[in-house]
């Protein structure tokens, strides 16, 4: 039996004017539940595997609901600290075309920003787990959730526990007086599994190649797969802890249409993706998410690495289908996107 996954983060209000309206073009904001660990927790549940959400939340009833949402898909929630003064809340107006996505971030001192790592019972949180996830996304909160996500990490490796790390940079967050590679480098000091996008590597954890241009290759959709496995490389022999670098490779033609492919690295092999045309997105907040827990799934189940790495970009490509921070694809659906059926034929 696969031993849980553990995921510490945190999640939020979302808030999102319907369809791809701007905001409040109409009085409506669609209200549901997402943040970066809180959506691995979840894809995770979905797929199958005995997951659990670590976080604090306020004791009210934005908080009760939230917690009733999670355990909805089957997340264990019994680790979830109730302190603090509020759930944090973000704003989400979708692109469309050539107009992009805006997100409005309404978060400060949510009660994951001032928990402490004296808040969490450790023993009990690692307690049958096999493999912990976190991201850059936490740390960048405050310097109290960067101390709590240090801590994380390095109680899961002393109890030989498998930890990923998505770097997820988020220039909006970091406003504390830290930088991202100040306080990524040490976190992932204590990382097996490295995901990241095109930007990650540089921006959060100041590792880049001298003839890279990151933003020219985001921006032109121009990628060039070897400077990334040059690049995974680089990561490796400045975290030689690391097991797997995991580079996702997004071609932004418009915020409609992507293209989208991803690499993985294991420190002596380096395995492209298929790639997938994803035109007409409906939902593309999550995606990154939908991929880190397509490639646990595929590591902590057992399949072969390149295997792994194609269940997680099908994963994520179907997420582009589904309105919603959530990735709601089952693994057969991943499965068979995976084995080459990309045809959308309805299925009798």
């Amino acid at each position: 039996m696969t031993s849980r996954v553990i995921t510490l983060g945190e999640i939020m209000l979302r808030l999102k004017s319907p369809g791809v309206e701007r905001f409040f073009q109409s009085p409506i904001l669609e209200a549901t539940f997402g943040g970066g660990e809180g959506n691995v927790a979840l894809s995770l549940a979905n797929f199958g595997l005995d997951s659990a959400f670590v976080t604090a939340l306020p004791a009210n009833p934005l908080a009760d609901a939230c917690i009733r949402f999670l355990r909805g898909y089957g997340v264990d929630t019994s680790l979830i600290a109730r302190q603090g003064e509020r759930m944090g809340i973000y704003f989400l107006e979708a692109g469309a075309n050539q107009r992009a996505s805006n997100v409005v971030y309404d978060r400060a001192h949510a009660s994951i920003s001032t928990a402490k790592p004296s808040d969490f019972d450790w023993d009990a949180i690692f307690d049958g787990a096999g493999w912990f996830h976190i991201t850059g996304i936490t740390p960048a909160i405050s310097e109290t959730a960067a101390e709590l996500s240090l801590k994380a990490v390095q109680e899961a490796q002393a109890r030989g526990v498998t930890v990923s790390c998505d770097y997820n940079f988020r220039k909006k967050l970091w406003q504390y007086g830290k930088t991202a590679p100040e306080v990524m480098g040490e976190l992932v000091k204590y990382v097996d599994v490295g995901i990241a996008n095109e930007e990650d590597c540089q921006k959060s954890l100041g590792v880049k190649l001298e003839d890279a241009d990151v933003d020219h290759a985001v921006t032109s959709g121009d990628l060039d797969t070897a400077r990334y496995e040059a690049l995974a490389q680089k990561m490796f022999a400045t975290f030689p802890n690391l097991k797997y670098q995991a580079i996702t490779l997004r071609e932004s033609f418009s915020a409609s249409h992507n293209g989208w492919s991803a690499c993985l690295y294991n420190g002596s092999e380096f395995f492209l993706s298929r790639r997938y045309d994803i035109t007409d997105i409906i939902d593309r907040v999550g995606g990154g998410d939908s991929f880190a827990a397509g490639l646990i799934y595929g590591l902590h189940t057992g399949m072969a690495d390149e295997d792994a790495l194609n269940f997680a970009v099908a994963a994520s490509c179907l997420k582009h289908s589904i309105l919603g921070d959530v990735n709601l694809a089952t693994v057969s659906e991943v499965k068979r996107l995976a084995g080459g059926d990309a045809s959308g034929r309805v299925q009798r």
